[in-house]
């Protein structure tokens, strides 16, 4: 993360919206529910802080878009705690669907107060999402908030259609290349888009910045998740953060799996023949960077990011701080350490 100002300015403001939305929110009664929320945004219990909250990307891009049009971005908090509601509903819920145990470097709400309770705790962050987007009635206009209320409702729907590709292909045999695609759109890009979007929206931009907003998030999340799936095989794990053989051994249908299965040469003959084990992982990326498949997801990402930046270029065309961290952002997340 850069250490821009403004950047430093924002992520406080965040923490602050998003707390304010869960305290004026949940009624008393019901305050035996916050502390699952406050732990899995990273305010409260074990290891608290800047590492368990994450990078708060999607707000920043919220809040970046809208000033780097010139807009105030105080106006555009409604809508930036909104998307990182969303985002962490989806992480509380996809932590429960995978069986995933930590998160962030810290045991994730299913584990700590059961399955049951991180569904309710999810399905009310996904509700408090809702009241923070119609709060945009406040710092913009109605029918601001109104439009915003709409495309966050429809990015949720792809969001979850995403993640129900990415579960059903788990059990299927043969999955394209093609069937890639809407997958990730859902599961990753949509969101990205929708908060480079109503960014937009906050600050009042034209329908053209619009538009090229739209177009940067989503060709950024594209990119995101391509490089992704790239150094999930052949990352450094010490700087990703994760092992490069659980891609491999839990089975995901990344792009270089999908490209390597579609070769049919020695990936997919020992591919079919079921479960990958750790001690072959190095060899079975050896054989996916032989067939091409290295190379091939390197270009998809290097022509996504491209046509990101481009998109920017027309959206962010203001010289200003704001625009020059929104870039410094972007080039971040899709120069990622290998």
């Amino acid at each position: 993360m850069g250490s821009d100002k403004i950047i430093l300015t924002m992520l406080p403001a965040i923490e602050s919206e998003m707390q304010r939305i869960l305290a004026d929110s949940i009624p008393n009664e019901y305050k035996g529910m916050t502390p699952l929320l406050a732990y899995h945004l990273g305010w409260e219990g074990e290891r608290a802080g800047q590492e368990a909250q994450g990078k708060r990307i999607r707000p920043l891009i919220v809040l970046l878009c809208a000033a780097t049009v010139g807009g105030e971005w105080r106006h555009a908090l409604p809508a930036a705690a909104a998307v990182e509601l969303v985002h962490n509903f989806s992480l509380i819920h996809d932590d429960i669907q995978d069986k995933s145990e930590i998160r962030r470097g810290r045991p994730t709400v299913w584990v700590k107060w059961g399955v049951a309770k991180a569904i309710n705790a999810g399905d009310l962050m996904f509700t408090l999402a809702q009241t923070a987007i119609l709060q945009m009635c406040q710092t913009v206009s109605l029918q601001a908030a109104l439009r915003s209320a709409e495309i966050l409702n429809r990015t949720c729907i792809r969001l979850t259609g995403g993640q129900h590709l990415d579960m059903a292909y788990e059990s299927q045999s043969e999955v394209t290349l093609d069937a890639y695609w809407p997958m990730i759109d859902g599961k990753t890009a949509a969101l990205l888009q929708c908060s480079a979007v109503l960014g937009g929206i906050a600050a009042k931009a034209s329908e053209e910045k619009l538009i090229a907003f739209s177009k940067f998030g989503k060709n950024l999340g594209l990119a995101f998740q391509v490089l992704d799936d790239l150094l999930g095989i052949w990352g450094n794990a010490g700087l990703i953060g994760k092992s490069t053989e659980s891609d491999l051994v839990s089975g995901k249908k990344t792009l270089p799996v999908l490209f390597g299965l579609a070769k049919k040469g020695l990936f997919y003959n020992r591919w079919t023949q079921g479960h990958i084990l750790p001690q072959e992982a190095h060899l079975l990326a050896e054989l996916l960077a032989q067939e091409g498949a290295r190379d091939y997801t390197r270009k998809i990402a290097d022509d996504l990011t491209s046509k990101a930046l481009d998109a920017l270029s027309l959206a962010a065309c203001e010289s200003n701080e704001a625009c020059t961290a929104l870039k410094q952002l972007a080039h971040e997340l899709l120069n990622r350490e290998q």
